[in-house]
């Protein structure tokens, strides 16, 4: 496997789990078989540059996006980088697909759980306030 087939892969994979699209709805979009999905997003098969072109005209983001960050991962340590990365973006952005789903009120209850848990007055961490609607 060739580590930017992985990297490709993986970004792929992220994308359509923030969309909320199954393996399934993005091989009908790309016309294969889910399992040709699954083998792209492992990098087991590389993905040909027309077969991307459709691929990201179904995700919507431009081609470029599936080489973003590419160039700053050496090559000893592509793979655990990527598999961190990746695995906390999926996380997150499985936490706030569901989030949203939630009525307002459980939202606020689930925001002030959080901040409790972190113990950090500053809801964002990073210096930012956020204004409650």
């Amino acid at each position: 496997m060739n580590e930017v087939d992985v990297f490709v892969g993986r970004k792929i994979r992220a994308r359509r789990i923030e969309l909320g699209k199954t393996q399934a709805d993005l091989a009908d979009g790309i016309g294969v078989k889910f399992q040709q999905v699954q083998k792209y997003e492992t990098g087991l098969n590389r993905v040909s540059a027309s077969r991307l072109w459709v691929i990201a005209d179904v995700l919507r983001v431009p081609i470029g996006y599936f080489f973003e960050g590419a160039a700053a991962q050496s090559a000893n340590d592509a793979d655990a980088a990527a598999d961190e990365g990746f695995a906390s973006e999926i996380r997150s952005l499985r936490l706030m697909r569901n989030f949203k789903k939630l009525p307002e009120a459980q939202q606020s209850a689930v925001l002030e759980i959080v901040k409790s848990m972190v113990g950090d007055a500053d809801e964002t961490g990073d210096g930012l306030t956020i204004r409650e609607a």
